[in-house]
């Protein structure tokens, strides 16, 4: 058994995170890191986890024997402290998404990994997910033809008490939702974005943006003159779907990012229509026990801290583009292995909020 911190006790890793890893087989939670102790007490005590530190003993927990991995969901500016401080004392880390707030932060998680020989992976659940690998597998066969068009819908209505609503956690859809759709249209075309475009808007009259935009809209170029679009919105209608169009057909799925409902992805052709309706497989057991695998297995996950360095970079460019409102380019960067059915654990859904 691989045995993980979870560090952050917010709705992913309630909800998500805790209620999955029982089902792994492979991984338990041995301990909890919070800045609030005694509520994370009665939620040890539901999953008999043996230790309850605070944010400021979290050098002395990483010291110790009680732990070989942790799984950091703190807001975004603190994500690369905490990772950094495990893989310096031998730990192997689990980042959520984005993986930092700067590309030097997001370098020196790289290089605490490289130097440490400690595994850093990015959490992006959807790579160990049945549904995901299908699509793409779908495109690779040619099944659409070439693909030439990506879009995405990404959006709902934000509680007014998210912390994510906040300028100083690196808040926004963008950063919150849009990452699905940038790394959804990478893996569909099998390359890197070479220009972005964007443009942002906010309502001034809802307290809930105070301080970041509400919604944006982003077009992305992909080397062989493909495009990619995506629509972000903390203050719409709920809407989670992507769409791609081929030269001979397109593919549609839906939900297209979330975890609590199952996929359902359509083809169409002038030769016919194909739906499939996969099963609900618990994203979040599915990446816990791929981690703990190529923990096991010493191998490097696919979605390391280099994947998350990708999208990180299309970030910052997206977000420059809508301070100068032109068009941004990216310098070249090679494509590298994305989710295959080697990446697959299908394991059957928690029961969320458990």
């Amino acid at each position: 058994m691989i045995r993980y911190a979870v560090v952050g006790l917010g709705w992913i890793s309630k909800t998500a995170f805790l209620p999955a890893v029982v089902l792994t087989g492979n991984s338990v939670v041995t301990a909890l890191v919070t800045g609030k102790i005694e509520s994370a007490r009665q939620i040890a005590t539901q999953y008999g986890i043996k230790r309850v530190v605070s944010y400021e003993d979290f050098d002395e927990l990483v010291s110790s024997d009680l732990i070989d991995a942790v799984y950091v969901a703190v807001p975004n500016p603190l994500h690369a402290a905490f990772a950094i401080s495990a893989l310096k004392h031998g730990k192997h880390v689990m980042v959520e998404k984005p993986m930092a707030t700067s590309l030097p932060d997001a370098e020196a998680m790289i290089r605490a990994s490289q130097q440490s020989g400690k595994l850093l992976m990015t959490s992006y659940r959807l790579h160990h997910d049945i549904g995901t690998v299908e699509a793409l597998k779908s495109i690779r066969s040619g099944a659409i033809g070439e693909p030439r068009f990506f879009s995405a819908t990404f959006s709902f209505q934000s509680d007014a008490n998210n912390h994510r609503l906040n300028l100083e956690h690196w808040g926004g859809p963008l950063q919150d939702i849009g990452i699905y759709c940038i790394n959804a249209a990478r893996h569909v075309f099998a390359s890197e974005p070479v220009e972005v475009q964007a443009i942002s808007c906010r309502d001034e009259s809802d307290p809930r943006f105070l301080e970041i935009s509400d919604s944006i809209a982003v077009t992305m170029r992909f080397p062989g003159n493909r495009l990619a679009q995506f629509y972000c919105s903390f203050a719409a209608h709920p809407v989670d779907t992507y769409r791609v169009v081929g030269t001979e057909g397109v593919l549609s799925m839906e939900p297209g990012f979330r975890f609590e409902t199952p996929m359902t992805l359509k083809t169409e052709t002038s030769t016919g229509s194909e739906r499939i309706d996969f099963p609900h497989f618990d994203h979040f057991a599915g990446q816990i026990a791929y981690f703990s695998g190529c923990i096991v297995d010493g191998a490097r996950p696919v979605d390391d801290g280099e994947e998350g360095l990708a999208d990180l970079r299309v970030l910052f460019a997206i977000e420059r583009s809508v301070s100068t409102g032109l068009p941004v380019s990216l310098e070249p960067l090679n494509y590298r292995q994305g989710p295959s059915t080697a990446t697959v654990r299908m394991i059957g859904p928690a029961a969320l909020g458990a």
